[in-house]
């Protein structure tokens, strides 16, 4: 770094401006050479990636398909059957939780699936924004930097500010967050198992209004507790506290009625377990709401739906990436030249979106062709297109 400079109209935003020699062309080079390198490792990756999600996509559907030929529903979830162990089963109902959960410290005891304490401190919070520009032969970067303070649920080390003086957080806080989770939950009399409880995890904000504050320090605000002075005008290292249930379990309650929850899962005697099928994945389904069985499997068919396009789309950004990386190096041959880097460079783009989109296809097709061959030729057909459009545009006009 050859040099640095500040300059501020506040003690809560200053600008700093740092410059270095400009890159000779053997060093442009050198670095190409090492992203090449990376392009390539990276190359290799999306085909896997493109690969491997077809097969993933193709076993979740087969596991799905299988599911729904043999689950069966349950009417009654307080008469767990003999006839039905070992079998996948669904079932809809209430859940119940035999202990209720609490925070000793600030009186809150529920009967609830998952009761989680959300602690928050009032911090420092540093923002920049860079540019680059060239001058003097120089390539420099400008950066401003502003600070703000706000509640942020993780302590903000102000050791890495670019200026700590006068926007120095705690180290830690007084009051952590947690989560805490029932040991045994119910739906009638099937016990549930822990991945069942895992899954749920739609979280809802307590009100406090019918809680007394635990001790004269703290004041209970906007559904908050504030270790606060004033909580109107908070102090740097301040703390709030609110907490949060998922899955209202037990009696009407003034949080509302028990939240009702759709399984699929296989009975073992009273208990609800992972189900395995001969496709080679496992079900153990839980929505939190009340749906048939037929209901389940169409959103599960959805959701393996939007992943399959997810990751599809997140092999074709890699392999396109990576085809930047390797072929950066013709753009930093001609980089000294205006006019020329950026038709190469343009060039280069175009290419990388036709090569990339072409072999992502293929791959598809690859991946598809021992599951679904009329598929996979439509692919191989498709994947051939930008190619032959390509092709036609260079080809010489006949006189």
């Amino acid at each position: 770094m050859a040099g640095s400079n500040y300059s501020g109209s506040s003690s809560d935003e200053h600008v700093k401006v740092t410059s270095q020699r400009k890159q000779g062309f053997l060093e442009r080079l050198g670095e190409t050479t090492g992203g090449m390198l990376v392009g390539l490792m990276a190359f290799l990756l999306s085909f896997y990636l493109l690969f491997t999600n077809e097969g993933r996509c193709v076993t979740t559907q087969n596991t799905l398909d299988e599911g729904l030929s043999l689950v069966t529903s349950l009417n009654d979830v307080f008469t767990p059957l003999p006839q039905n162990d070992g079998k996948l089963v669904h079932l809809s109902g209430s859940l119940m939780t035999l202990q209720p959960l609490f925070d000793p410290n600030y009186g809150i005891s529920l009967h609830v699936v998952k009761l989680q304490r959300r602690v928050e401190m009032y911090q420092w919070v540093e923002y920049d924004d860079s540019r680059d520009y060239e001058e003097n032969g120089e390539k420099k970067t400008e950066t401003r930097y502003s600070y703000n303070t706000e509640w942020k649920p993780e302590v903000v080390k102000s050791k890495s500010f670019d200026r700590e003086i006068g926007h120095k957080n705690p180290s830690s806080m007084a009051v952590e967050s947690f989560i805490s989770v029932a040991a045994d939950v119910n739906v009638g009399n099937f016990h549930l198992s822990k991945g069942l409880i895992d899954k749920i995890n739609t979280f809802k904000k307590i009100r406090l209004a019918k809680f007394e504050s635990p001790h004269a320090d703290i004041v209970i605000q906007d559904d908050y507790f504030y270790h606060s002075v004033n909580h109107r005008n908070p102090e740097v290292g301040d703390l709030r506290v609110s907490f949060h249930f998922a899955g209202l379990s037990g009696e009407w309650s003034f949080l509302g009625r028990p939240d009702v929850v759709t399984i699929v899962a296989r009975q073992k005697e009273n208990q609800l377990i992972p189900y395995q099928t001969q496709s080679g994945n496992i079900l153990q389904l839980l929505y939190e709401e009340s749906l048939s069985a037929v209901e389940v499997f169409e959103k599960e068919h959805a959701a393996n739906s939007m992943l399959t396009w997810a990751l599809r789309f997140a092999g074709w950004l890699l392999m396109f990436v990576s085809i930047k990386l390797m072929t950066k190096i013709f753009h930093t041959l001609v980089d000294w030249i205006p006019g020329i880097r950026d038709l190469v460079s343009l060039g280069l783009t175009v290419f990388g979106l036709c090569v990339a989109t072409s072999l992502t296809l293929l791959t598809v097709a690859m991946g598809w062709i021992f599951y679904r061959p009329l598929v996979a030729l439509l692919l191989g057909i498709l994947a051939a297109v930008p190619i032959l459009i390509a092709r036609s545009r260079h080809r010489p006009k006949m006189l």
